[in-house]
């Protein structure tokens, strides 16, 4: 039985080796993933492109108003400005002093009721 060893695929290293030149397979390996990673690449940022392209589209539709819109905007009633409660019951100073939003003139001390 020692007269039957089977070949050896690989032949044993006996002195150190420090570089290994690639093959053709290898190299078409090498060439096969820059390329994938490259394509990949730009379908990605075709993608963002487009994304980024329908998003200010929307954003802009968004912004334009309507000649409808402005037409009823100017034929509606202008808003009540908004109201300070606290500063209504006189809890806080008003921010817009105006004569409007003083309390309610009451009748003077000093005179006599009819």
């Amino acid at each position: 039985m020692a007269g039957n060893v089977p070949p050896r695929i690989v032949e044993p290293i006996t002195t150190p080796q420090h570089f290994a030149p690639p093959n053709a397979r290898d190299l078409r390996a090498q060439a096969l993933h820059r390329l994938q990673v490259g394509l990949f690449g730009l379908c990605a940022m075709l993608l963002i492109v487009g994304l980024a392209n329908i998003i200010m589209d929307r954003a802009r539709l968004s912004d334009s108003k309507e000649p409808v819109e402005e037409v009823v905007a100017v034929d509606a009633e202008p808003k009540k400005p908004a109201s300070e409660p606290l500063a209504d019951i006189g809890v806080v100073p008003a921010a817009d002093p105006t004569p409007g939003t003083a309390a309610a003139p009451t009748q003077p001390t000093g005179t006599p009721l009819p």
